[in-house]
């Protein structure tokens, strides 16, 4: 933890709006923030604030912003698997790419990736444009990804067991031989039941 504490985190103001307030007097202005904090390593957070002035505005998401700090899971320079981030009427799909592809996203999801120590990723948005939900369906992915250590240790397997092509390789050969096999002696079990069954009843009537 001294060394997640000592790396600098590092901010960028995704989108500062002008937002106001109808009073009795006329209108009352004021700013929001949204700003996107992280180490450009594993941890990312995401904060919103609101102030009569942009630079206080800013300073109140930063803070919120280190209050949700989180560590992103990674596989080499990109994520463990595809996942679709879920907010309100924001949906951002997020997919592994190989080493080189770099960040595929645009606006304030490519904050997000980067700031998140990502480098290779494909990321597209399928719902609204709000920046706002649009960052916070991209966290909402991010916090749901999984490690193969995790998912391995909750089924009570080996990493190998579950990483994709192994699954693929044992399916393949487990599943001719275990149909067949319990196909033939099922059959004619039935069919030897319902026909003495369907004989005898007539004959003790």
């Amino acid at each position: 933890m001294s060394r997640e504490e000592s790396r600098e985190l590092k901010e960028r103001v995704v989108e500062i709006n002008r937002v106001a307030k109808v009073v009795k007097g006329g209108r009352r202005f004021s700013f929001t923030a949204l700003v996107v904090i992280g180490d450009e390593v594993d941890r990312v957070g995401l904060g919103y604030g609101k102030a009569r002035e942009v630079p206080l505005a800013i300073s109140k998401a930063v803070d919120d912003a280190k209050k949700n700090i989180f560590t992103v899971p990674k596989h080499g320079t990109t994520i463990t698997h595809g996942i679709v981030g879920r907010f309100g009427a924001a949906r951002v799909m997020l997919r592994p790419a190989s080493e080189g592809t770099g960040v595929i996203a645009g606006g304030g999801v490519r904050a997000v990736l980067e700031l998140g120590g990502i480098r290779d990723i494909l990321a597209k948005s399928l719902g609204t444009t709000n920046p706002i939900n649009m960052l916070k369906a991209t966290i909402n992915g991010l916090q749901s990804l999984r490690r193969p250590e995790e998912v391995a240790a909750s089924r009570g397997l080996t990493i190998s067991q579950v990483l994709p092509t192994k699954k693929v390789e044992e399916a393949a050969e487990e599943t001719p031989a275990e149909p067949v096999a319990a196909a033939a002696p099922a059959a004619p079990e039935v069919s030897e039941e319902t026909e003495s069954g369907e004989g005898q009843d007539p004959a003790s009537s």
